[in-house]
């Protein structure tokens, strides 16, 4: 079939008939995955083009996937981070969906917790084994949508589950269909796609799902998993591993419209915060996250990575409230004892704060030289200065006025005689063998001893600075 294509203005073949491949052995690519190599990243110079959605948003696993790499949340404390979740998406609802097991009384308990608090964004969605008592429990729960595991390599098929194609193809669309039959919205997690024959039956598997939609009403959607981290986001490069080529074939080939299309990537190669702007960029509308890319092995894509990605891509926040994103960072630390990488990117100790003093140097004449952005005014994070035996006099003239606050006329220079106190104090540590860098604490109680008087001025403008936030 030939039709006009509203996006290109061009004539485009709207048709395309790929047939399930029903092979006897499994296709296990061992071209690209020989377990005892690296795997491989192949190209066949294919290029795809890019088909960025007209609307683009992030959905949620932290007490899903997530969970499953922590211990566990309580109620209590799935219910405060589901609230800031709702607060870091702003009034458009950019976190549009939050994903929960249901299984447990714990779990149940949660939803209806977070159901209480009656945000429309995000929406609570949940995940389930493909049975009927499952879809039963979704139902009970007021539940709009599921996810439900349709696993598509035949590393899973033929190696986990000892079946064909043709069986798996039957199996899942009959879950699928008893699930549309509840009244509920199927969400089908293609696990392993950059391990599957993306020709031979993910597209044959999608086509009957998009069938399915248009016979039911209801948008079935496709969840992309790049289960093991191996999609590469590179021009050119051959399936199973290319995510523009994934998100492509689904949504020309399949007709999977943008909206029910979402990508879930994992960390295992670096690859995953790359992988999932790829996706938006190439026709998928939803990004699946967890907060601080908790999750199995490497984790998942960190929520606040794509939260500052979403604003880098489309010029704005569109309400979306950046400073949660401490806030977020803030309560796993105290309340689960996580520990934050310090170079985490956005929520790590040393992610905007500099050592060099050289780097300080310069943050002191204009903290835009070193630092990424304004991340006291986007984050909440004021830029800062980690005094150790490198840091000079300009590391610990910065820190004076980060730590108390001095701005205009109390801001202190690094010619200032109490920096170069300070420094020699500083410098003797270091000298008798310290090789920690100095804490605030040791800082304030070096500065109370050189000039009490003016360590009391500077607490005081600092109380004040604390005051006016």
């Amino acid at each position: 079939m030939v039709e006009y294509g509203k996006n290109s203005n061009l004539l485009e073949i709207s048709a395309f008939q790929y047939e399930l491949q029903n092979p006897k052995e499994p296709n296990l690519y061992r071209g690209i995955y020989d377990y005892d190599q690296i795997p491989k990243t192949a190209f066949n110079y294919r290029l795809t083009p890019m088909n960025p959605p007209d609307q683009i948003w992030i959905t949620d696993t932290t007490f899903r996937d997530g969970q499953q790499a922590q211990s566990p949340f309580s109620v209590e404390h799935i219910a405060n981070l589901y609230a800031l979740l709702h607060k870091l998406g702003g009034p458009k609802g950019l976190i549009r969906q939050c994903e929960f097991f249901v299984y447990t009384e714990k779990d149940r308990a949660s939803i209806r917790r977070c159901q209480e608090m009656g945000f429309e964004f995000p929406e609570i969605t949940t995940w389930i084994r493909a049975n009927d008592s499952d879809f039963d429990l979704v139902k009970e729960m007021g539940i709009r949508e599921t996810g439900i595991l349709v696993s598509c390599s035949d590393y899973h098929i033929y190696e986990k589950m000892h079946m064909d194609r043709k069986q798996a193809l039957d199996k899942y669309l009959g879950v699928v269909k008893r699930v549309l039959d509840r009244g509920i919205v199927p969400r089908c997690h293609f696990e392993d796609i950059t391990r599957a024959d993306f020709y031979g039956f993910v597209l044959p598997f999608a086509n009957e799902l998009m069938k399915l939609s248009a016979e039911s009403g209801v948008p079935i959607k496709i969840r992309a998993c790049d289960t093991l981290g191996y999609g590469v986001s590179y021009p050119g490069a051959a399936l199973p591993r290319s995510v523009p080529g994934i998100i492509y074939g689904l949504h020309h080939y399949s007709r999977v419209p943008s909206e029910q299309l979402e990508w879930h990537g994992h960390n295992d190669f670096y690859k995953v915060v790359t992988n999932a702007a790829t996706a938006w960029l190439y026709g998928c509308s939803s990004v699946n996250c967890s907060m601080l890319g908790i999750g199995e092995r490497t984790g998942n894509c960190p929520l606040e990575a794509m939260a500052i990605e979403y604003a880098s891509l489309r010029g704005t926040t569109d309400g979306m409230d950046l400073s949660v994103i401490t806030e977020i960072a803030q309560y796993f630390e105290n309340n689960f004892g996580y520990d934050i990488p310090p170079n985490t990117p956005f929520v790590g100790r040393n992610f905007n704060s500099t050592r060099a003093g050289i780097h300080a140097d310069g943050m002191l004449k204009n903290e835009e030289i070193y630092n990424i952005f304004n991340t006291a005014k986007i984050l909440n994070r004021p830029a800062t200065v980690s005094v150790d035996e490198h840091s000079g006099l300009a590391g610990i003239a910065f820190w004076l006025n980060s730590y108390y606050g001095l701005k205009g006329d109390h801001a202190v220079l690094k010619t200032d005689p109490i920096v170069a106190q300070m420094k020699a104090e500083v410098d003797k540590l270091y000298a008798d063998g310290r090789n920690t860098v100095m804490s605030d604490y040791e800082l304030d109680f070096i500065l109370s001893q050189i000039d009490p008087e003016r360590h009391v001025m500077m607490a005081v403008l600092r109380k004040k600075d604390h005051a006016k936030e």
